[in-house]
């Protein structure tokens, strides 16, 4: 059984505030199965966005784990905003999450 976006949001959070790192929810979607987009802040600033991947990639299976694929690397606040306004634009209820941790911890969680 897959858990909501809302729990899986909270406990990745709780994961990297353990790990020392720092975490923050930009943009609150629905607590059910909204779809989550994860931005990675590097140390130096560079950022990297994530998201949910296709349906299709995860064959016939009914998943229990979310699977992200960057889109975005090493990519600017615009270019980032702009992409995930246009996400918005397909589905309003999104979440938005932005980390900064390290980079164990990242390849562990996506």
């Amino acid at each position: 059984m897959r858990v909501t976006s809302d729990l899986w949001v909270s406990a990745m959070l709780r994961r990297v505030f353990a790990s020392g790192g720092y975490g923050a929810v930009v943009r609150r979607g629905a607590s059910e199965a909204g779809a989550i987009f994860i931005v990675v802040r590097s140390r130096m600033g560079e950022a990297t966005l994530y998201a949910p991947r296709a349906q299709s990639d995860y064959g016939g299976a009914r998943p229990d784990e979310r699977i992200f694929s960057a889109v975005l690397e090493a990519a600017d606040d615009a270019a980032i905003e702009a992409r995930l306004e246009k996400e918005r634009r397909f589905d309003t209820d999104l979440w938005v999450v932005e980390i900064e941790a390290d980079q164990r911890l990242v390849d562990e969680l996506l």
